[in-house]
């Protein structure tokens, strides 16, 4: 019964992959967001882990991205994770390939079904990439470019995670995109302006429950909604800021995670993110119909 019912939700996983909106500022893949497994055996206090994953963005616009990341715990209550990421995008005659951002995260566990976070995004580019001497639009750079704050807690419950999270722009971007600097016929006009870009926070809220396949196998699905806390805005050519209408709001997007222990320390994690609901404007360029991923942990 419960491999049909993985098979089920699988099933109507890639019924919804044409859908529009699923979007990552950071916090949704960041570590202490993520579903959490019981430990596996052996664990050690060093987790190295790599991971590459692709995603289909608005424009025509291939996107590929990954990244490297270190944890160690400290005793049973704390531990400190790290990650750095780079993405590269291809998609209407222009391919870009940079560094994208540094995530570091510190967190306190005063028990074992309790994890607080805090921590930071820090940008390895200002988003302001150019082509031919124009800037290009969010779509086309590797990182949002803005300074984040990131925290918030967790819960586990039995076989329940849940996790409520926020990421805050400290310092924003330096992108300088304009569409009307491109020909009419160009796909780059039909994206919106985000001259001096703003961005608003997120809060993301994460419920998931592990199923175990089998000793080596564990499936995770889950619901991640989104809320955008207020509209971007961006500087029009007059020096005006303003909104930008329907960039706001909410999202909500389901993932699904594999992991397949390979042996003591050492596993596998694919995973899948699209969305059901989505917010009318995404100006950032994290727009995905889908994400798919793959990556390694080694606990040494």
């Amino acid at each position: 019964m419960k491999e049909v019912l993985i098979s089920c939700f699988l099933i109507i996983t890639f019924f919804h992959l044409n859908g529009q909106g699923c979007s990552d500022a950071g916090l949704c893949t960041s570590e202490p967001f993520k579903p959490v497994l019981k430990p596996m055996e052996g664990t050690d206090p060093n987790k190295l882990s790599f991971g590459l994953n692709m995603g289909v963005a608005d424009y025509t616009i291939a996107v590929y991205g990954g990244g490297l990341g270190y944890s160690r715990n400290f005793g049973d209550q704390w531990r400190i994770d790290s990650k750095i990421t780079f993405l590269s995008q291809g998609g209407n005659d222009i391919h870009v390939t940079g560094p994208g951002d540094i995530f570091v995260n510190l967190n306190y566990m005063p028990s074992r079904q309790v994890a607080i976070s805090m921590g930071a995004k820090i940008p390895l580019t200002q988003a302001d990439k150019m082509a031919d001497g124009l800037p290009l639009p969010m779509d086309y750079q590797s990182s949002l470019g803005t300074l984040d704050f990131l925290g918030g807690i967790s819960y586990t419950l039995e076989n329940w995670f849940f996790a409520v999270g926020v990421q805050i722009p400290i310092q924003q971007n330096e992108n300088e995109f304009f569409a009307d600097l491109y020909a009419p016929d160009s796909p780059l006009a039909l994206i919106q302006s985000t001259n001096q870009f703003e961005r608003s926070a997120d809060v993301l809220l994460r419920i998931s429950r592990p199923i175990a396949v089998n000793e080596k196998m564990t499936i995770t699905p889950g619901l991640l909604p989104i809320f955008h806390l207020g509209e971007d805005q961006f500087t029009d050519v007059d020096g005006v800021e303003k909104p930008i209408d329907g960039s706001g709001g909410f999202t909500l997007n389901g993932t699904v995670f594999l992991d397949y222990k390979l042996s003591a320390g050492n596993a596998l994690e694919f995973s899948l993110g699209f969305p059901f609901i989505v917010r009318e404007a995404r100006p950032d360029g994290l727009t995905r119909s889908f994400v798919l991923g793959i990556g390694y942990t080694k606990r040494f």
